[in-house]
Formats: structure tokens, C-alpha cells, sequence
């Protein structure tokens, strides 16, 4: 079978919510069989914070400093690329966190294309012909203003730049044939949710139902139930951290995918009209350690075995926790209601939106 390569952007300005939708395609894709997931992160972000390298504070020129930047970012999409071509998955998607096209919104178009030349020869169109598919996340700062600087106070750029530097951003990526506009019409969860959608549709996969339900169930016998369904076992554990804003609840994760870890860290928002979203990224085995110090001494950290498997067409996770031999939490996502619970399964009640099975308050009492 031949390799399918799947090369999509995420763009756009200030505070849109690319790296919260990187960590969710890597929860979706990366517990998938035959799916690899290969990210290319900001390349102008790991100049200035690991090289020092600035086109501000007198270090040089905006112009200088793109060249920078574009030489880095062909030498990773390169690398990516050979990657994609050796391992062993056959299904490989490449997200770039920002990609070529990026570099034009900063200096003019000639300056752009005099630099580009300079590699080989490249123009627009074959920089363009280069990527499959450009999602452009629109900024906050423009139609969701009240969460620009929420949980960021590292943020300096003003509401002003930012729309500017969304409108500036779209215009360089405005050539491609697959661009599409992920807004702020709708909540920052469902904005999410949008993105992964038309990503799901570029690669021409069913999308993921977004209906979640959850059930306390009898334990079932999971050997049995995972050999039945081909289920994808994860070991997972999730630590809470202090809160150090009232408002907002803090949490990292370790996922073991097969001989591999990943590592997330996860911030719920809580709004005063009673709106709640979360913003999550990936983070490195260095970065969650780190984390680790900062743990809540309140609470447990919550490790489980989650199943994830399909009947029916309909997805379903069996958590299964260390403190419980008798009952375990399934979780049903679905479009439909009245969607067929596997014959295996004996729900003890429905337990959607009971704060008593939410992760924190199991972190606190350790039981079902």
C-alpha cells in the first residue's frame, strides 16, 4: 500500500487557537491505527525564544530576520517530509503550526518574493502547490475580544496588530485553492470543533461525532470486550495543578500510545455567564516534570485505561480507574439518541453533566 501525505496549514493571527487545535488532532489521530501525526512547530517562535535571533531590540531587520525564518522552515517541512517516507504508518498527516506563506505578511510582496526566489528558485505558486489545504483560524481580537489576553498575560501584541496581522495573514495565504475561514461566530469550543471538521473532510475520513454522553457501567470484562471490538488501549493520568486564577483550572496529561508518551497541558476557562471552554497544547517530558511541582496537594492524580472502540458506527471510550473493580465510565459519542449500547456493556445510570464523575471530584475521592 502506497503512503497517503496529507500536508495541511493552521494560520492565522494572535490568539486563534492553533495550538489547541494541534493538541486536538493529536488526541484524535495519534490513537488511531495507521495514522501518523507530524507537526512542524512556529518557526519564528523557536528563533526568538532558543536562538535569540529578533527583529526587534536592535538585533536586525524585519527583512533579515524573514530570511531567517523561511531558510529554517523549508530545512523542517524538508526534513518532515523524508520522515513522512519512513515510518511505518501509511496514513501520515503534516501540520504545519504556520508555514511559508506566513513570512509575506510581515514584509512586502516584493521583498517576499525576492527572498523566496533565493531558495531554489521558488515562487508563490510552487511555495502554494506545496500544501494541500490552509485552515486560517481567525484571531480573537476580532469578534471574540473578551478572551484576547484571557490566561495569556505574556500576550503583548495590542487588539489593533492582531486584527491587522489576522487581515495581513489571510491576504498572504488568500491564493490558495483549499483555504478555509474558521471564524469567531461561535463559541471557542465549537470554533474547534469547525476546524476539526474540515480537516476530518480534507482527508476525506468520517467526521467524529460530537454528541458525548457518559454512563456509569458495571465492569465488564474488558479482555474479552477489547479483543471483540479491536479496542485501542491508552494508559493516561491526569494531574490538577494550583489554581493561580480562580477563574481558570489548570491540568497536564501523560497518554502512552503503544511505546511512545505524549504529553498535554490543559487550561479550563470559566466564564462569569457561566460559559467554559478549554485551551490545551502539546508540551514536552521536560515542560510537564516541570509541571509536576506545581501539582495540587488536594488532589490525587487520576490514571486510567481508556478503550476506545466502534460498534455500530458509533464511537465509544470505557475508562477504567485503579481505585474501582466493579465499575468503570463509558462514554457514548454519537448523533443519534437512541444509538445500540454493545451487548456487553450493563449501564448502571446515566451520569452526563453529574458533577460527582467529573475527573477533578474523582481526583478528590477516588471511588465511583
Amino acid at each position: 500500500m502506497s503512503k497517503k501525505i496529507t500536508k495541511i496549514v493552521l494560520t492565522g493571527g494572535p490568539a486563534a487557537g492553533k495550538t489547541t487545535l494541534i493538541s486536538r488532532i493529536l488526541h484524535e489521530f495519534e490513537q488511531q491505527d495507521g495514522w501518523r501525526v507530524i507537526t512542524i512547530p512556529e518557526t519564528a517562535t523557536e528563533l526568538i525564544s532558543d536562538f535569540g535571533i529578533r527583529p526587534f531590540g536592535g538585533c536586525m531587520s524585519m527583512l533579515a530576520f524573514q530570511d531567517f525564518v523561511i531558510a529554517d522552515q523549508i530545512h523542517k517541512e524538508k526534513l518532515a517530509l523524508e520522515a513522512a517516507e519512513v515510518v511505518p504508518e501509511d496514513n501520515i498527516l503534516i501540520i504545519y503550526d504556520r508555514a511559508l506563506m506566513d513570512d509575506k505578511a510581515y514584509i512586502s510582496d516584493q521583498e517576499f518574493a525576492e527572498v523566496i526566489s533565493r531558495f531554489d528558485g521558488r515562487t508563490e505558486a510552487s511555495v502554494l502547490a506545496g500544501y494541500d489545504a490552509v485552515l486560517h483560524l481567525v484571531s480573537c481580537a476580532k469578534g471574540a475580544e473578551f478572551a484576547y489576553n484571557l490566561g495569556n498575560a505574556a500576550r503583548t501584541e495590542s487588539l489593533e496588530y492582531a486584527r491587522e496581522m489576522d487581515d495581513r495573514t489571510l491576504r498572504a495565504w488568500s491564493a490558495h485553492p483549499n483555504l478555509r475561514i474558521i471564524d469567531n461566530s461561535v463559541n471557542f469550543e465549537e470554533k474547534i470543533n469547525r476546524a476539526m471538521r474540515e480537516i476530518f473532510r480534507i482527508l476525506g475520513e468520517p467526521e467524529p461525532m460530537n454528541q458525548k454522553r457518559k454512563f456509569l457501567v458495571e465492569m465488564p470484562d474488558v479482555d474479552a470486550l477489547a479483543a471483540r471490538y479491536n479496542a485501542l488501549t491508552l494508559d493516561m493520568m491526569q494531574t490538577y495543578l494550583r489554581m493561580v486564577n480562580p477563574s481558570i483550572e489548570r491540568r497536564i496529561r501523560q497518554q502512552k500510545n503503544g511505546e511512545d508518551y505524549l504529553y498535554f497541558y490543559t487550561e479550563k476557562h470559566f466564564m462569569p455567564d457561566g460559559a467554559k471552554w478549554d485551551t490545551e497544547k502539546p508540551i514536552s517530558e521536560k515542560v510537564y516534570i516541570r509541571y509536576l511541582m506545581e501539582c495540587d496537594s488536594d488532589l490525587h492524580s487520576v490514571r486510567k485505561l481508556k478503550y476506545r472502540f466502534i460498534y455500530e458506527g458509533c464511537r465509544f471510550e470505557l475508562d477504567v480507574y485503579p481505585f474501582s473493580r466493579d465499575k468503570a465510565v463509558l462514554f457514548m459519542y454519537s448523533g443519534s439518541a437512541d444509538a445500540a449500547m454493545p451487548p456487553e456493556i450493563r449501564v448502571l445510570r446515566e451520569v452526563t453533566g453529574d458533577p460527582a464523575y467529573k475527573n477533578r471530584q474523582l481526583a478528590r475521592v477516588q471511588t465511583l
